[in-house]
């Protein structure tokens, strides 16, 4: 039996707790809703949260715990010299036990006894989602028989559905606050590991970067360089570039869509600019490998400048196309928000069209557009594909944009490949690296809110 049967028939049995409570309190008041406290369809509403909710609170906690009770039942099930065995072999034989219940290929030879425990298993996963499905439609039911008795005309059916959505918002709230808590208490943790082992200052102000530790003590290279400076080096450089052709071009690009454009063009416009954000990462990688970085070292060399085959200015500059419909929509929204009013006076007092737009309509939307391109630089510092495919992964402390540099993001990717084991330094200087990300956005933020708010006084 399948998870989409049982969320199917809570749902065909919330649509019926809907019309069944609507119809309930029409016929309670002879179909004259204005004898009603609320409208019609809050009563639907009411009805619909009770056969709802509550199944749905059930059905979540029973997949929380179903994993660990019928994996209990299948232990207890296998023979008495199985279940003696250590946590690791117990958890690969399990693990076969799944994999061959699902029709997949197990690591050792399938005999009776894993047929069978195999067999048991699905019979308990059945069982438990035959009993899921018998408790969701009984609660169902339940809370369509007994809410549809407490319908009548004085029924405040509205502040009840108004607090049940107001308590829905505020637990997506908390959920929303608490990921970002466990993100920054993971990161926090896992870098104080990081820095028991390494100093933060040879971390914060090394040049060198070289996580490459030895597995042994006697082995050369025992120890590795955890100097972060190139590495913010290159993010910063190839997000300057990045900047640096997306900044002007969006800009520019949403001034002639929300003053310039005829309706006409801008609809045809936006949505073409707004196609280079859907384009997967992985292409602008291959783009910037394949065409840009070979242009630019040929060009290099027909005016004599040596550009390495990966370099800064290949991904930066490929990283600012893609990156572009990040500043020009939201800035076009931005602009096109501006007051009317404002155009209008400035050019009651003699103003030109250009003239408008630098003095009034840009200072007043500049509160968005600085958004907009903060937006833009935290995509920028966060893109890891196009970087590894076009900048390279060599730790390079230069501000030479012809070199292959490295960013921090690429870095965490380069050290979490593969199996690792989280109590070495090489793999702790992943989340000691995104804490440093972290603080760097940041700080950006607060800058970015303190320009906003500047300027917001002053056009308000």
């Amino acid at each position: 039996m399948s998870l989409s049967l049982i969320l199917g028939t809570l749902a065909i049995l919330t649509v019926i707790g809907f019309y069944l409570g609507r119809s309930r309190s029409l016929a309670s008041v002879g179909g004259k809703p204005q004898r009603l406290h609320s409208r019609p369809h809050y009563y639907g509403y009411y009805l619909a949260i009770w056969c709802g909710v509550p199944a749905a609170i059930v059905f979540g906690l029973w997949m929380m715990v179903e994993p660990s009770v019928v994996t209990g039942l299948l232990i207890e099930s296998l023979p008495a010299d199985q279940r003696q065995l250590d946590e690791a072999q117990l958890g690969l034989l399990l693990n076969d036990i799944r994999n061959i219940a699902a029709g997949g290929i197990a690591s050792r030879e399938v005999g009776p006894e894993l047929t069978q425990a195999a067999a048991h298993y699905n019979g308990l996963l059945q069982t438990s989602k035959l009993a899921l499905l018998a408790v969701v439609a009984s609660l169902g039911v339940a809370g369509i028989t007994i809410a549809r008795r407490l319908i009548s005309p004085d029924l405040r059916a509205r502040n009840f559905v108004e607090k049940v959505m107001m308590l829905v918002l505020v637990v997506c709230s908390t959920i929303a606050i608490l990921t970002t808590i466990g993100i920054v208490l993971s990161l926090l943790f896992e870098s104080i590991r990081f820095f028991q082992k390494v100093s933060p200052i040879d971390f914060l102000f090394g040049l060198e970067w070289s996580p490459q530790t030895a597995l042994r003590k006697d082995q050369v290279g025992a120890t590795g360089l955890f100097g972060a400076v190139p590495l913010l080096a290159g993010t910063v450089l190839i997000s300057f570039i990045a900047m640096c052709v997306a900044a002007p071009i969006g800009l520019l690009a949403a001034i002639y869509m929300s003053e310039y454009a005829a309706p006409k063009v801008r609809a045809w416009v936006k949505p073409s600019l707004e196609v280079l954000a859907g384009i997967p990462t992985v292409v602008y990688g291959f783009f910037a490998a394949l065409t840009v970085a070979p242009f630019l070292r040929g060009t290099g060399a027909d005016f004599g400048l040596e550009i390495s085959s990966e370099s800064a200015l290949a991904a930066g500059g490929v990283m600012g196309i893609m990156i572009i419909p990040f500043v020009s929509s939201l800035s076009d929204d931005v602009i096109s928000a501006v007051p009317q009013a404002l155009r209008e006076g400035s050019y009651g007092l003699g103003a030109t069209q250009s003239e408008t737009i630098k003095r009034v309509v840009i200072p007043a939307a500049l509160p968005g557009i600085v958004g907009s391109l903060l937006l833009a630089v935290s995509r920028a510092i966060g893109e890891t594909m196009i970087v590894v495919m076009a900048a390279g992964l060599a730790a390079k402390l230069s501000a030479n944009p012809f070199e292959a540099v490295t960013t921090v993001t690429v870095q965490i990717v380069t050290l979490l490949v593969g199996d690792q084991e989280f109590d070495s330094a090489k793999t702790l200087a992943a989340f000691a690296l995104g804490l440093m990300l972290f603080c760097v956005t940041l700080v950006l933020n607060i800058i970015a809110l303190t320009v906003v708010n500047k300027y917001r006084e002053q056009y308000d």
